[in-house]
């Protein structure tokens, strides 16, 4: 039979063991390894199921955009042939498509155009290429001038902010429709003599000057805020101390720190890019004959919608489809990088 001093010298012994143990030679538990912003972000925009179904309908329209002449070549139609004038069995005596749902069959799968008896699935594919493309190379345009502009006011302050800021008011006040409807046909006269006949790649490039010209100041605007809340921080002063020189603060310090609210007003701008560029096509001095495009398209739609609405149902459907989508992604995206904000 065990003693009780036998069994409290049993219960006492490993505690003295373990105080009198060296502590370097006990296991050190594992530090949980902190996650770079970067990595955070992703995992809160993961928990977003709205942005990240948006996510997949954004990069669904962009991927059949890209590949428009690959699903045509499969497809077997092109949007250019007057499908309409080769067989006309395809309209009827008033030229509208002669099948029910404007010409909706297996051959045609989104009808055919009344009058010409185009193919309204391929044009519809390289509408959404050229407004898609054309909108990007804007919003670069714009996202890099604002950009700049934004930098150097906030960061140098004095008589380059307040000069800086004053231009960005009077572009800001500037009716930005009525001078797209006014800019372009001087714009294009620059290029081409008004009685040859302007190229697609030369409104292209007008189209992109345009928006450019007058998009940039809302971007200017927040980035010259997040660059004012930034320039008197530590690590700014610090550098300044150390003898960097205002560009490399600029570069190095500053433009990384900024690269959050530079991306979701990114994000925000192209679809409303996108709505300009369908603006100026349907009031005529964007893309034209036989350019295919969203904003042509609707300007035809709207000329026949009381003879034939099935015309504008499917680019109709996929302009309200790809904004909403591209929306609901520049606020998943906002949430993602600033989760304290409100949606």
């Amino acid at each position: 039979m065990t003693s009780p001093i036998e069994i409290e010298g049993a219960e006492a012994s490993p505690v003295l063991d373990k105080e009198s143990a060296p502590q370097g030679d006990a296991p050190k538990p594992k530090e949980p390894e902190g996650r770079k912003p970067g990595q955070l972000m992703w995992a809160r925009f993961k928990r977003d199921r709205a942005g990240v179904i948006s996510a997949f309908v954004v990069l669904f329209f962009f991927v059949i955009a890209a590949a428009a002449p690959l699903i045509s070549k499969v497809y077997g139609k092109d949007p250019y042939t007057l499908y309409g004038q080769d067989n006309p069995d395809l309209l009827d005596m008033f030229t509208m498509p002669a099948a029910p749902f404007g010409g909706i069959d297996g051959d045609f799968w989104f009808g055919i155009e009344p009058g010409l008896g185009r193919d309204v699935f391929t044009q519809l594919l390289y509408g959404m290429r050229n407004s898609m493309a054309t909108a990007l190379a804007a919003t670069l345009i714009m996202t890099f001038l604002g950009v700049l502009i934004g930098l150097a006011g906030g960061y140098f302050g004095g008589k380059i902010d307040y000069w800086l800021g004053r231009i960005t008011d009077f572009f800001m006040a500037l009716p930005s429709q009525l001078f797209f409807v006014a800019a372009m046909p001087v714009i294009t006269t620059v290029f081409v003599a008004p009685d040859k006949e302007t190229p697609t790649y030369v409104r292209a490039a007008a189209i992109i000057i345009v928006l450019s010209f007058l998009g940039w100041m809302s971007m200017a605007r927040i980035v010259r805020g997040a660059t004012m809340s930034l320039r008197d921080r530590e690590f700014i002063e610090a550098a300044r101390i150390s003898g960097a020189s205002p560009w490399r603060i600029l570069r190095k310090e500053l433009l990384p720190n900024i690269v959050t609210p530079t991306l979701v007003q990114a994000t925000l701008t192209l679809p409303s890019t996108i709505l300009s560029i369908a603006f100026l096509s349907f009031v005529g001095v964007g893309y034209v004959e036989p350019t295919p495009d969203w904003g042509r398209m609707f300007k035809i739609g709207a000329e026949i919608i009381e003879q034939d609405p099935y015309y504008m149902l499917f680019p109709g459907v996929a302009m309200v489809i790809f904004i909403v989508a591209f929306n609901l992604l520049g606020d998943s995206v906002r949430d993602a990088f600033d989760p304290k904000g409100n949606r």
